[in-house]
C-alpha cells in the first residue's frame, strides 16, 4: 500500500474506496483534454495511455449524446468517485460535470501499479 496525502492507496478487494490524493490530478488532466475534445488523449499526460479511434469515438458519442459539455472537475467530484481493487489492478469511476452539474456520466479507468509510477488506460466514458 503506498501512501499518498490523506488518502491511501488501498488494495482491498471487500470494497469501495476514495480516489487516493496521488492520482487526482490525472484524472483531472483527463477530463480537461475530454473537455477540449482530444478523446483520443493524444496531448502528453505522464502514464495516460492514449485511446484507440475507435474508443475515442464511442467516448464521443456518449458524451455528445449526453446533450450537455463536460467542464473541469470540480472538488465535489471527490465525494462520490470510487475505485475498487481487482487484484492486479483498480477499476476507478470518476463522477464527470457539465454546466449544469452533476451529471449520469462517469470516467472508467483502470490503473495499475508499476515499479516506480501508476498507468492510467481510459476504458469509456458512459452513463452507467
Amino acid at each position: 500500500m503506498l501512501v499518498s496525502g490523506l488518502i491511501l492507496v488501498h488494495k482491498d478487494t471487500e470494497g469501495q474506496k476514495k480516489i487516493p490524493a496521488i492520482w487526482k490530478e490525472t484524472f483531472i488532466e483527463i477530463v480537461d483534454a475530454l473537455k477540449d475534445g482530444d478523446y483520443q488523449l493524444s496531448r502528453d499526460i505522464p502514464n495516460v495511455s492514449t485511446l484507440s479511434e475507435k474508443v475515442a469515438m464511442a467516448i464521443k458519442g456518449n458524451v455528445e449524446s449526453y446533450g450537455m459539455p463536460l467542464v473541469s472537475l470540480p472538488e465535489e467530484t471527490w465525494n462520490t468517485s470510487v475505485c475498487q481493487w481487482m487484484v492486479g489492478y483498480w477499476d476507478v469511476l470518476v463522477d464527470l460535470f457539465t454546466e449544469e452539474g452533476e451529471s449520469d456520466l462517469v470516467l472508467f479507468v483502470r490503473v495499475r501499479e508499476l515499479s516506480d509510477h501508476y498507468s492510467f488506460a481510459v476504458l469509456s466514458v458512459h452513463v452507467p
